[in-house]
């Protein structure tokens, strides 16, 4: 790992840019650096329209107002609380204006913050070139400033670069308020906002390129806000009365942004028609089905093993079917209806057809018409969710997370035979569950999920390509690797599953 090391100006230096105003920008570090203007100007748009890769503590930006000073009319309307704030600098050509709303992830703690963001070049005709980038936040004074941002009227990047050695440098600089001094939490965050600009602007020379694109389904912002009043009415109850043995921070934030995609979702989905209901399989704790139900959403969710939380869902109604109690949380084994034709052992036709307690737990995989299956993390039932979605004509979402062939049990997905080059393991299981899904009938849509963890792609389901042409299941098992030994991992699972509460 390269440790970053800028130079440092000493108090006093004088200032780099000159404010027409009169307004002192005091120079912090400068570090030299090997990509040009287009690509400082293409990583800093990047982070004004993106400022949670600088700070944990954002969500986003909203960006209120956007002019290009060739443009006759800007985009977006400037109320007078975000109309622009304009800073003149000397030799520098202003080009173009911005204002955002920054978004913190904890409304009850930070309040939004607008900011101006105004782009440079230099006007100077010579072998150097200068672009500066300026953010200037719309508050009066330091008591005005929330939590997440530096307390200084204005913040400045400043990169220069010489057409003739290729060569250059980035510089921050701060314009602090008239009672601020340069503290060292002030210093340590200029030092951060420089590195983070330096490695993205090195990264795009050497050719990196962003391997994921979030939000491609679901605008950033719907999903978020969603998210953000999940979490104000759920979390605090729910981690206090967590009984699991796991974290419960990470499983309950994880749990509400699924859930706040789920909602956008189906929104979507189902603007001009009635939501069908969801069936989560393999739903273990059962939380994002409480949530879901709690939030009017009909569905419910079964696992092979019963949880300690449910009894705490216990308020959950149960579903809606007359004359009938149906828990929304029940304790099943999935037993594919599809692979029943094979042939099974004497002991699971036994628990099939006995009509006992065993028999109750074992699920078809048969579900009404439309119903949206949910599979999150559902591990061994993961590369069957696009199966029961094409046999039932049911659309689905899945997080896969660890790697189980057909039979249930543990395996290395193969690196699918396009790449070149060896791929992770999660990786190679995505595009595996993939190609099943296409292969299936469905138009697969990738979204990677704004979740607290590595395992978040989201796969989804909701179009066939083909209606008319059946699908040949058989054979899509046999391609997969079959289902042999499936029969007897139910048999275990059935035995050993603890029951009742």
């Amino acid at each position: 790992m390269v440790v970053f090391e800028p130079d440092r100006f000493e108090d006093g230096s004088p200032s780099l840019v000159q404010d027409i105003s009169g307004a002192r920008w005091v120079p912090l570090y400068r570090k030299s650096c090997g990509f040009g203007p287009g690509i400082f100007s293409g990583v800093m748009m990047n982070l004004i329209r993106n400022p949670n890769i600088n700070s944990s503590w954002l969500f986003r930006a909203d960006i209120l107002f956007e002019q290009d000073q060739c443009q006759e009319s800007p985009t977006g309307l400037a109320a007078a609380a975000s109309a622009p704030i304009i800073a003149l600098f000397a030799g520098f050509h202003l080009d173009k204006t911005l204002v955002r709303k920054l978004i913190p992830r904890n409304l009850n703690r930070d309040s939004p913050l607008d900011q101006t963001c105004l782009i440079y070049h230099s006007k100077e005709t010579s072998e150097d070139l200068r672009s500066l980038v300026v953010y200037i936040p719309h508050v009066s004074s330091p008591s005005d400033m929330p939590f997440y941002h530096p307390r200084v009227r204005g913040l400045a990047f400043l990169h220069e670069w010489n057409l003739t050695s290729k060569t250059g440098t980035v510089s921050i600089h701060y314009h602090f308020f008239d009672d601020e001094v340069r503290s060292p939490k002030l210093a340590r965050t200029g030092l951060h906002l420089l590195s983070t600009l330096h490695k993205h602007g090195e990264g795009r020379k050497a050719g990196y390129v962003k391997r994921v694109q979030h939000d491609t389904i679901i605008p950033q912002a719907v999903v978020q806000t969603t998210y953000t009043r999940l979490k104000e009415k759920y979390a605090r109850q729910i981690i206090q009365g967590w009984v699991e043995v796991t974290d419960p921070t990470k499983h309950v934030f994880e749990d509400l942004a699924i859930a706040a995609f789920l909602i956008e979702l189906w929104a979507q989905m189902y603007q001009d028609s009635t939501f069908p209901g969801f069936i989560d399989i393999g739903c273990g704790n059962g939380l994002l089905v409480y949530i879901l139900r709690q939030e009017g959403y009909s569905g419910w969710g079964f696992d092979a093993r019963r949880r300690k939380s449910w009894d705490n869902y216990s308020t959950m109604p149960a579903l809606d079917i007359p004359g009938v109690d149906v828990p929304s949380l029940r304790q099943h084994v999935l037993l594919p209806s599809v692979v029943r034709s094979a042939s099974k052992t004497e002991d699971t036709k036994r628990l099939i057809t006995d009509g006992t307690e065993s028999a109750d737990m074992i699920h078809d995989g048969m579900f009404p018409k439309g119903t949206f299956i949910i599979s999150n993390h559902a591990d061994e039932l993961t590369p069957w969710t696009p199966i029961l979605g094409a046999i039932s004509e049911c659309p689905f979402i899945m997080i896969p997370c660890c790697s189980h062939d057909l039979t249930g049990a543990k395996f290395r997905a193969p690196a699918p035979k396009q790449h070149g080059k060896s791929i992770s393991a999660y990786s190679s299981l995505v595009e595996w569950v993939t190609q099943i899904a296409i292969d299936c009938g469905w138009e697969v849509e990738t979204e990677m999920l704004r979740i607290p963890s590595t395992r978040n792609v989201g796969l989804i389901g909701r179009h066939r390509v083909n209606t008319v042409v059946p699908i040949n299941i058989e054979a899509i098992l046999a391609k997969y690797g079959g289902a042999d030994g499936y029969y007897d991992n139910v048999t275990k699972l059935v035995k050993n599953a603890p029951r009742g509460h």
